[in-house]
């Protein structure tokens, strides 16, 4: 049993809170109904050995340097861009993050937004509840094809390759770009590698699964957006600023891009006033990781990554 505190940045799910509460550990959660404050954070860290923050709340080197005692930040998300990994480290800080549990659920995701956007379900579903049908037509609401059609993955790691491979059933040719060839996807999906302009210019759908670095920030660019298949359909379940927003806004206008698909955006949880005027996008508020099993085993792997640090063991799932 111990005496340690861990400070919990939202209130996330019981399941790991319950377990760090019968190892004896005290537990504070944040349970405002707005987005917790650095001065808060820094304030709660003046005692406290663990934090389990969420990708939104940046932890940078100010908020670390006022936390004498922390032993980890246990992230609550795959993603880890929002921690300065290098104060982290030089403190000698454990960084750990949430990866494998959320890589289903975000893939059935990007699945539900492509079809989506292509078939234009969303927009549908208004025009009914509108009261707008008054029978069938030949013209009426026509979308895009999937199968057979070209879908193009940026980024081969965990989510890219379950995407991958779930577009077997659509009898999908799939073709990647990643940082370097991925053995996994090209057998289980019979996938091939393309350099990223090649596959721009190929792809029927365009789907992101990189993290975010310095070397993806605006990956998909101005330039890069005038190299896309006229008539294809973007989706983004990564990172939002892997986008320039402005460049797919106008992509969207020029009728460059049919359609986008995103559920994280470049200035989140702001979104531009121009996406949400059109039609053939298809806008969700960041739920990639959205089921109830899925943020449930999340809270318990930040639970299992701290008691296995505080009993002197390793993390289950370090970053560093």
């Amino acid at each position: 049993m111990g005496t340690q505190k861990i400070f919990i940045s939202a209130n996330i799910p019981e399941a790991g809170i319950k377990m760090l509460r019968e190892k004896g550990y005290t537990v504070a959660i944040y349970d405002g109904s707005a987005p917790i404050t650095k001065a808060a954070i820094k304030k709660q860290l003046v005692d406290a050995d663990a934090l389990i923050p969420l990708l939104s709340d940046t932890i940078d080197e100010e908020i670390i340097e006022a936390a004498p005692k922390l032993k980890i930040i246990a992230n609550y998300a795959v993603g880890y861009n929002n921690i300065n990994l290098g104060a982290a480290r030089k403190r000698g800080i454990i960084v750990s993050n949430t990866p494998d549990i959320l890589t289903p659920a975000t893939a059935d995701l990007t699945w539900a937004l492509l079809l989506s956007v292509s078939k234009r379900i969303p927009e549908a579903d208004r025009f009914m509840r509108a009261g707008r049908f008054t029978g069938w037509g030949p013209k009426l609401m026509l979308g895009g094809d999937v199968t057979g059609k070209t879908l193009g993955i940026i980024g081969a790691g965990r989510i890219g390759r379950a995407v991958a491979k779930r577009a077997a059933g659509f009898d999908m040719r799939v073709v990647y770009f990643s940082r370097s060839r991925n053995e996994e996807i090209e057998q289980n999906s019979d996938a091939f590698f393309m350099p990223l302009n090649t596959l721009l210019e190929e792809a029927d759908f365009i789907s992101i699964h990189c993290p975010l670095t310095e070397e993806t920030h605006h990956l998909i660019n101005e330039d890069r957006m005038k190299q896309i298949k006229k008539g294809a359909y973007l989706i983004n379940t990564a990172r939002g600023p892997v986008v320039d927003e402005a460049a797919l806004i106008e992509a969207l206008k020029s009728g460059r891009l049919a359609g986008a698909g995103l559920d994280v955006y470049e200035f989140e949880p702001k979104v531009s006033a121009a996406l949400l005027e059109m039609e053939q996008v298809v806008l969700l508020p960041h739920i990639g990781s959205g089921t109830t099993e899925t943020r449930a085993e999340m809270s318990r792997i930040c639970a299992r990554n701290i008691i296995e640090v505080f009993e002197g063991r390793k993390a289950v799932t370090p970053v560093f």
